[in-house]
């Protein structure tokens, strides 16, 4: 059984169509002057921080802490309003999964492993009406490489449990990306494809499990091999 569950945000937990990426293109062109800035990128997988280090290194922007604020400043409110008002419920299954990983002996610390600076995740989260349901996460504001944030995250574990294995931690996301960071810290992999990759996509990077969504229905074998029913 898993002491740790760590879940993806974008793709995994919620759909915001596109909210984060519109802000961020309307922050740098509005408070930078740069139009194109976010065109031809793409955002799956990436931390807050390494997009804007990127942005600012092809725009010969200073990458220095008065710069980066000056960028997030500009970014949450924007990206509260591009939430879409229409839509507040999770990916289908989510909420239910969550419960019934409450309901597990032990019972796991249900946490966060996103790219997304802890501000965007708390505003995209409630939204939703998530963010109270995590104990723990490791943002994307704390390094550039999504790899590193593993790597805290791992470092929260031990400092918990100081005998924790790595594959008594659990990721959860819907990219090439999550299963790579996941690896780094020899974590178990749970692919889904809500995001923009399929399952066969996201077999190709071997992940120990790869399912459609987190209904009950595609979980089955999951749980089946964990010893835990939704």
């Amino acid at each position: 059984m898993f002491r740790l569950v760590l879940f993806d945000i974008d793709g995994t937990l919620i759909s915001t169509k596109g909210a984060g990426v519109k802000a961020f293109g309307q922050a740098f062109d509005e408070e930078f002057g740069l139009p194109e800035a976010t065109q031809s990128m793409s955002f799956a997988g990436r931390t807050d921080l390494g997009l804007v280090e990127l942005i600012f290194s092809r725009n010969k922007i200073e990458f220095t802490p008065p710069e980066i604020n000056r960028f997030f400043k500009a970014y949450f409110p924007r990206l509260s309003g591009f939430l879409p008002t229409d839509n507040t419920t999770p990916l289908a299954g989510v909420n239910e999964l969550i419960d019934s990983m409450k309901q597990w002996r032990p019972t796991p610390v249900i946490g966060l492993l996103t790219g997304n600076h802890p501000v965007s995740a708390e505003l995209k989260l409630r939204h939703y009406h998530l963010w109270d349901k995590f104990e723990m996460g490791v943002f994307g504001d704390q390094s550039t490489d999504r790899n590193d944030v593993a790597k805290y995250a791992w470092d929260w574990a031990q400092n918990k449990w100081g005998d924790i294995q790595p594959e008594e931690i659990l990721v959860i996301g819907d990219t090439q990306r999550d299963i790579e960071c996941a690896r780094t810290i020899g974590a178990k992999v749970l692919a889904v494809a809500t995001g923009d990759s399929s399952v066969e996509e996201l077999e190709e990077h071997d992940p120990d499990w790869a399912i459609t969504d987190l209904t009950p229905s595609s979980l089955a074998d999951f749980h089946k091999k964990n010893g835990a029913v939704v």
